[in-house]
């Protein structure tokens, strides 16, 4: 007997080539009027933000714009976000762009109806009130922020990065359109696609995981691991592009309903410590992860090496669940993933550190979810392995 599961997706999810074009379409139904347009700073210069903003003034969508965002999320970029939404009487959000810009527009929606600070409502279903309607509209095919219930946010004054899970904070509406991923550079391109595969991995080898999860999870590993290469080496192939978000945003509404697992759980704090993007801190560790992990459910990462296109007919198990390691790792290696210490992570500086970081991923949760279950020493270990591109 399955025990009872929840899953939700944003109610309105569009998808396709020139969706973004009903983005003023899609306002104008719920009756909104005016919106705080977030967006990052590099964004802001280009010529696609440009067809957003044209989009929404033929629609009669007034607009504010809040485009000060220069890194991953952090506390000031939400204060400052949400005094321009109070300021200009706006009465949406708009997220434009990568997962910075959508975790920063979910936690000014959130705030927007929410008293104190964004600090208090770090954690799980702490938020009290319903966020201020938000449609997410992504730019790279990578985080799946459009379709999950959390968003990450930087305290600059502790270096902790705050998860923070509420439905509230699902969007009303997911506008997903491959086009907008096209000048998407190939570094981040690699970077957010192998976070993309990342979810849908972790998803599914979650114990949380669930059958309706498991579906999003094999069709967002196999359009990811088709794809991703071809989009990686030119990002004109819109097939490719295309595809390649399709199963990013498959791996974003499965693990939103499962969970994330390790990798994750060692992410953020390499992000908080180094300034690492979350998306290639989960692309370097996920290899050495997996390799680590694969014991505790063979079966379920046999299933991956399959669906990736790897033949495992007659294998054991264990034997299968190591061809999807050695699949997995080839993507990293085809997109050019760099690694910690190309990154510029001070290995000693990782050594001092290692302890404490461990302590936050196992804090967070995440390794909790994950097949093998994990002591700090292994953690610390693996940060180890991971720097140094090892195998375990």
């Amino acid at each position: 007997m399955l025990p009872t599961r929840t899953f939700l997706v944003p109610p309105v999810l569009m998808t396709g080539s020139g969706s973004s074009e009903k983005l003023a379409e899609e306002a104008a139904k719920m009756g909104l009027t005016r919106g705080l347009l977030v967006t990052d700073e590099v964004l802001c210069k280009t010529e696609m933000l440009e067809k957003i903003k044209m989009e929404l003034t033929s629609g009669k969508i007034e607009f504010s714009l809040y485009d000060k965002i220069n890194t991953e999320p952090t506390v000031d970029f939400v204060l400052e976000g949400l005094n321009l939404y109070k300021n200009e009487g706006c009465d949406f959000v708009i997220a434009v762009g990568g997962g910075s810009a959508i975790d920063t527009a979910k936690a000014i929606s959130a705030m927007a109806t929410n008293t104190g600070s964004i600090e208090n409502y770090m954690g799980l279903n702490k938020l009290i009130n319903r966020a201020a309607p938000l449609i997410a509209v992504p730019t790279t095919g990578g985080t799946g922020s459009e379709v999950t219930m959390v968003t990450i946010i930087t305290d600059t004054k502790t270096d902790v990065k705050m998860l923070i899970g509420s439905p509230y904070l699902m969007p009303q509406v997911a506008i997903v359109d491959p086009l907008l991923t096209l000048s998407c550079p190939k570094g981040l391109t690699a970077a957010v696609g192998v976070d993309a595969l990342t979810h849908a991995i972790e998803a599914y080898v979650s114990i949380k995981a669930q059958p309706l999860t498991d579906i999003f999870c094999l069709s967002a590993i196999e359009l990811i691991s088709e794809n991703l290469r071809q989009a990686w080496a030119n990002g004109n192939n819109i097939e490719a592009r295309e595809k390649t978000m399709l199963g990013a945003l498959q791996a974003g509404i499965a693990f939103s309903n499962s969970s994330v697992a390790l990798v994750h759980g060692m992410s953020r704090p390499i992000g908080a410590y180094f300034h690492v993007a979350h998306g290639v801190s989960n692309a370097a560790l996920l290899g050495p992860v997996t390799e680590f992990s694969l014991v505790g459910n063979p079966q379920r990462y046999m299933d991956i090496a399959q669906v990736m296109g790897e033949d495992v007919e007659g294998l054991t198990p264990m034997d299968g669940a190591m061809v999807a390691a050695e699949a997995i790792n080839r993507i990293i290696e085809d997109v050019q993933i760099p690694s910690l210490r190309e990154l510029g992570v001070e290995e000693a500086k990782l050594n001092e550190l290692a302890p404490k970081m461990a302590d936050a991923a196992i804090a967070s949760g995440s390794p909790g979810n994950n097949p093998r279950q994990v002591t700090k020493e292994e953690i610390i270990q693996l940060y180890k392995i991971v720097y140094n591109k090892s195998s375990i």
